[in-house]
C-alpha cells in the first residue's frame, strides 16, 4: 500500500513539473493521499492487534 502511495506521489510530481493540467496532478495526488492514509490505518491496527501465528 505504501508503494502505491509513493508511486502516485511520483506521478503527481512528474505531472506537475512537466506542466500537465490540474486534472492529472490532482487525481494522482488524491490517490497518493488515500493510499497513504489507508496504509497508516492498517499499520496502526496491526500494531494494536498483532497477528498470532500458531507454532508447529
Amino acid at each position: 500500500m505504501l508503494g502505491w502511495a509513493i508511486t502516485f506521489l511520483i506521478i503527481a510530481l512528474i505531472a506537475g513539473v512537466l506542466g500537465f493540467g490540474g486534472a492529472v496532478t490532482g487525481v494522482a495526488m488524491t490517490a497518493a493521499k488515500i493510499c497513504f492514509f489507508v496504509f497508516l490505518v492498517v499499520f496502526v491496527i496491526s500494531l494494536i492487534f498483532p497477528r498470532i501465528r500458531p507454532t508447529v
